[in-house]
């Protein structure tokens, strides 16, 4: 599959559109999301420390046959950066009920990925007459997060740091995630830091590392078995943080679900190899 050419992230920004939402934490929240393309609604949910333009190399293919909205989760990209809210997988999950109820969607296809997908499982086991098909790729499961960069990240102390440390830091990550190098491009690096390097970012940023917590998917082990949605588990096999042996332990776990191992592709796998990742999800959506 041919994709598009990279997105620039000001491209990206210009089509995002805002709206605020109560009933989600104490005082309302502005929320920036995508919304394209028209069919099925499919909702795109990322990870940490990203946002939503991890999905700009394949979010146009998926426009092409259904509704996407992908949703920048409270602190982080565009979304609201307060200092006034937690930013929990449990929060987020709120968020996106809310933005269905805005959107008045009553049901939706769910693919997630990292944080995105520990959002994903708590819907599809807590909301399941909300989730259509789900596609789970790389994501925080049982006990295997948050990982120790994310856990350093959330000390307060993180806040001394400057942009250019913070900028550093994630490329790190970025590259530690990905098995082409030559994905790594200026491009990428470009866009999905650029809601954090500045200074409320990055202590949005400092906030949404700290509010990572094992309890909020070690809780749902037991029910991962009540998972009635028609699952695709999507891996990236060379993932250093959220590995193979996850995707093949949920595999077991979630009665009506297939897992494909991606070869030379490991966590950013939406930038790692976007051609073999869109063809699956597509694939698995059409099939009726």
């Amino acid at each position: 599959m041919k994709l598009k050419d990279e997105m620039s992230v000001a491209d990206f920004v210009k089509r995002q559109q805002h709206i605020n939402l109560d009933g989600i934490v104490d005082i309302p929240v502005n929320v920036a999301y995508t919304d394209i393309g028209q069919g099925e609604p499919v909702i795109l949910l990322h990870g940490i420390p990203t946002w939503s333009y991890l999905y700009n190399n394949v979010i146009d293919a998926f426009g092409e046959g259904y509704r996407v909205i992908a949703p920048d989760f409270l602190g982080h990209g565009y979304s609201d950066q307060r200092d006034l809210f937690d930013r929990s997988i449990e929060v987020q999950a709120r968020m996106v009920l809310r933005l269905m109820q805005y959107l008045n969607l009553p049901k939706a296809h769910i693919i997630g990925h990292d944080t995105g997908g520990g959002v994903s499982l708590i819907m599809a086991i807590k909301h399941r007459e909300i989730v259509d098909k789900l596609v789970l790729s790389n994501i925080v499961a049982y006990d295997s997060w948050p990982i120790d960069d994310m856990l350093a990240l959330g000390n307060p102390q993180w806040a001394s740091k400057t942009i250019e440390e913070i900028a550093d830091f994630l490329l790190e990550g970025y590259q530690m995630g990905l098995s082409n190098p030559e994905r790594l491009t200026e491009n990428f690096k470009k866009g999905i830091r650029a809601p954090y390097l500045t200074k409320e970012g990055k202590i949005s940023l400092i906030r949404n590392a700290s509010s990572l917590n094992t309890n909020h998917t070690t809780s749902l082990v037991p029910r991962h078995q009540d998972i009635i949605s028609e699952t695709l588990l999507l891996w990236g096999i060379d993932d250093p943080w959220q590995t193979i042996t996850d995707g093949r332990r949920l595999q077991k776990e979630i009665s009506n679900s297939r897992l494909i191992e991606l070869e030379k592709t490991s966590h950013w796998l939406q930038q790692d190899n976007p051609e073999r990742y869109t063809y699956h999800i597509l694939e698995f959506l059409n099939n009726k």
